[in-house]
């Protein structure tokens, strides 16, 4: 049994004494000074004890810290007066664990005072009160951001996605509030419009997530990073075609607005490096790397400096052995340019999978689509089995609603990829999953449409990651 004092003067003081009554435990007995005394109903005198004198007196505090509290509160309205209890508590005991309400900025080098700003209180739950801000909990676990309420808009990302295929990776949602009642979490429970999700994870994570669940379309890179990044190996590429490459790529980058970095490796000809430079501006960088580098490491730590969220490469940079694993690990968005005009592209074009790694990037495709002005058509390989495709164009045709952007679903009984071969004007979009990383030589004998992207290689590619 805990025995807690209660050292309290002033109308903040009496709510708090009110709502330690309604809340009590049975494991704690409460010892109440206060200046005046008042009336408290359902007070129960067996665990509550109260007492009227003045608390910067130490001759009638020092009489009550006889007894072993394990607690001390402190709510008054002086700043002065708590001072002084302090120093009378000090007096007695040099150890007790003292909480006190500060409303005046109080500073003190004593690791066994805790200082409860009431202004950082107050502010923190009007801010809670603002739209398209997350609630996280300040008095749960760390109260550092680790635990979050997000609010699912009617436009958001997440509407009408199964919680079974959205990646969670260092975060949880753990419950799901829906008309006011508790709906626990499984792999086949679908979020709804205006559903509240209760989620757990890193405070930095949780951040990028909140951002996901928010944004509508319009926003993409996001939430992978803000920029677009041309990545030149010119030991890699054949020069004839870099010219006609950027080009490409300044054209992507004007349709979704973001800045533009331009980085060359291994520079060789100085043609080439005069028609890129050409291209500076206030939101065009570019970037000449004349030392010798660790391309991988480079390629890294511009990820991060530049808060990258697309990379754009050519294809022979993407099928350069060492090349595939680093932009895997990166965990962006890739587009692959080939050698055929990117402005005539009309369609994005979906290959449907025995997996649910589509409805993962489903949001970031018609994202895209809307951007760079896209038709979005699914093509779907009729088999035995349908089930798992049939939940995603459910899901594509949701979206579709949502967003009101049209989408045509294309069943066929002829494998897609013989199909788009002899399509132009059309993007394949994809998940960029780890199979993607091996050898052409390992999807020899495979069946399914993303291990033999590469049939498609002479057209232009995006691989977008399935975790946020």
């Amino acid at each position: 049994m805990k025995k807690i004092l209660i050292i309290s003067d002033g109308d903040v003081g009496e709510h708090f004494i009110r709502r330690v009554i309604e809340t009590y435990t049975s494991e704690n007995i409460y010892y109440v000074v206060e200046m005046r005394a008042k009336e408290y109903e359902d007070a129960n005198p067996a665990r509550f004890k109260f007492f009227e004198f003045d608390s910067t007196s130490l001759y009638k505090l020092s009489n009550l810290l006889k007894m072993d509290f394990s607690q001390v509160f402190i709510t008054m309205e002086s700043a002065a007066d708590v001072q002084n209890t302090i120093k009378n508590i000090r007096v007695v005991s040099k150890q007790l664990r003292i909480i006190v309400l500060n409303q005046w900025s109080m500073k003190n080098q004593d690791p066994n005072v805790v200082f409860i700003n009431a202004h950082e209180i107050l502010a923190s739950m009007l801010i809670d009160y603002l739209p398209n801000v997350p609630v996280i909990a300040q008095n749960v676990g760390l109260g550092e951001g680790e635990i979050m309420e997000v609010l699912v808009p009617f436009g958001s990302s997440f509407v009408y996605r199964h919680l079974g295929v959205i990646e969670q990776k260092n975060w949880r949602i753990v419950a799901i509030y829906r008309n006011r009642k508790l709906i626990m979490p499984s792999r086949r429970r679908m979020i709804q419009p205006n559903d509240l999700l209760l989620l757990v994870g890193e405070p930095a994570v949780l951040k990028s997530v909140y951002r996901a669940i928010k944004r509508e379309l319009g926003q993409f890179p996001e939430p992978f990073g803000s920029n677009l990044y041309v990545y030149i190996d010119m030991n890699i590429m054949k020069h004839d075609d870099i010219k006609e490459f950027v080009r490409r790529a300044v054209f992507v980058h004007k349709k979704f607005k973001h800045d533009l970095i331009i980085k060359v490796l291994n520079p060789g000809d100085v043609d080439i490096l005069s028609f890129i430079k050409e291209y500076r501006s206030d939101n065009v960088i570019v970037s000449i790397e004349y030392n010798k580098v660790d391309a991988d490491l480079s390629f890294h730590n511009d990820i991060k400096l530049y808060h990258v969220g697309l990379v754009i490469i050519s294809k022979e940079t993407f099928n350069h052995p060492k090349t595939k694993n680093t932009l895997y690990e990166a965990h962006v968005p890739i587009l692959k340019i080939s050698n055929r005009s990117f402005s005539s592209v009309q369609d994005a074009a979906i290959i449907l999978a025995e997996n649910r790694d589509l409805e993962k990037i489903s949001t970031n495709i018609f994202d895209i689509a809307e951007q760079m002005g896209f038709n979005i058509e699914l093509y779907n390989y009729l088999s035995e089995m349908q089930e798992e495709k049939e939940q995603v164009i459910e899901h594509y045709n949701n979206l579709s609603t949502i967003f009101s952007k049209s989408i045509k679903v294309i069943n066929d009984n002829q494998n897609p990829i013989r199909t788009l071969k002899q399509k132009d004007n059309f993007i394949q979009i994809l998940p960029f999953t780890k199979k993607l990383t091996k050898r052409k030589f390992y999807s020899l004998f495979a069946t399914d449409s993303e291990s033999l992207y590469h049939k498609l290689d002479d057209h232009h590619q995006i691989f977008i990651p399935v975790q946020i």
